[in-house]
């Protein structure tokens, strides 16, 4: 098979490849055809696998897909940025949702169809009528009912592999570097200041990626802040506004919509960032307006002046804010 299967595998053929097997002997065939299409790279393992484990050399037995796995992600498995090796990335991801609303809605179910192994949500609030205009994790059956309980039924059904992680909680100081220090990557759904830059500071100290969005009646925004590689939410927005120059969701409304897109937009830049493929959003900030139906690209670039970065996480001092728009429910 390896004839038929290796151009879609590995279609630069400039890569550096060892093939190897038990022995050495196959692997030799192999490489020679291996070179035979065109593949300039490429050695033989001497003595093959039982070598190399006589030898007290590292090795682990592959994790694999079962076959209701491979069915479930078999258009994943067809693509070679994907393929299986990534689809283990991805059951193996941990992803944390800041609020089971408007935006995390989209983006939960993105991710939970995707398989990311493990999706926390954090969310204090109820599900309400009005929500569902736009937060379609939640039903009419539901009304009243825990988000995070709710979104945790949803996710549960929609794919057995996620391990759903709920947070009923209100994100402070005092918790959430607990948190979110047992995630890869955080998506940001939240509808206030007070709460943004309490994760600035804690991924920040902690080194942990987020997919920033945020939406605005019928205007929305996403981009990636990577305290390792990149500007963070500080560079971006150095003060908070004054309260009453920030109005949520609640107060200026939204496209029910709309949240469906910017939300889906952040899955797919979680996604990415696990399966480190493509150019992610970092430094750059993709501003969607619905009326127009344009988005627009801007640059986001690191400010000298901001001390609080990535190099400096021994010195930060994660701390809730006093007298900015309080924590309210997320979109």
């Amino acid at each position: 098979m390896l004839e038929v299967s290796v151009e879609n595998r590995i279609s630069d053929k400039d890569t550096e490849l060892v093939v190897y097997c038990a022995g050495g002997v196959r692997s030799d065939y192999a490489a020679k055809t291996l070179n035979e299409l065109g593949y300039t790279n490429v050695s033989s393992m001497d003595g093959g696998f039982g070598k190399w484990k006589d030898e007290g050399r590292d090795w682990g037995e592959p994790k694999l897909l079962n076959p209701v796995q491979r069915n479930r992600y078999s258009r994943h498995l067809r693509m070679p940025e994907v393929g299986e090796e990534g689809q283990q990335k991805l059951l193996e991801a941990k992803v944390l949702l800041l609020g089971a609303g408007g935006l995390g809605s989209p983006a939960a179910l993105y991710l939970a169809a995707a398989g990311v192994g493990t999706i926390g949500i954090v969310d204090m609030d109820v599900v309400d009528e009005s929500n569902l205009q736009r937060q379609i994790l939640h039903n009419l059956d539901r009304v009243g009912e825990r988000k995070v309980d709710s979104a945790k039924k949803t996710l549960s059904a929609m794919n057995p592999d996620v391990n759903v992680v709920s947070y009923d909680v209100r994100l402070a100081a005092e918790n959430i570097l607990d948190i979110i220090a047992e995630y890869d990557v955080v998506i940001d759904g939240a509808d206030n200041f007070a709460v943004r830059y309490l994760l600035n500071d804690a991924s920040v100290k902690l080194g942990i990626p987020v997919v920033h969005g945020s939406i605005f009646r019928f205007e929305g925004m996403v981009t990636v802040f990577d305290p390792k590689d990149g500007p963070t939410y500080r560079d971006m927005v150095p003060e908070p506004p004054p309260a009453d120059m920030a109005p949520n969701c609640a107060e200026a409304g939204v496209l029910g919509v709309l949240p469906g897109i910017v939300g889906s937009m952040q899955a797919l830049e979680a996604i990415k960032l696990i399966l480190e493929h493509g150019n992610s959003l970092k430094g750059r900030l993709i501003a969607f307006d619905a009326t127009e139906m344009s988005f627009r690209e801007f640059k986001v670039k690191v400010d000298p002046e901001n001390q609080i970065t990535y190099a400096n996480r021994e010195r930060i001092q994660v701390a809730d804010l006093e007298g900015v728009c309080q924590p309210m429910p997320l979109a």
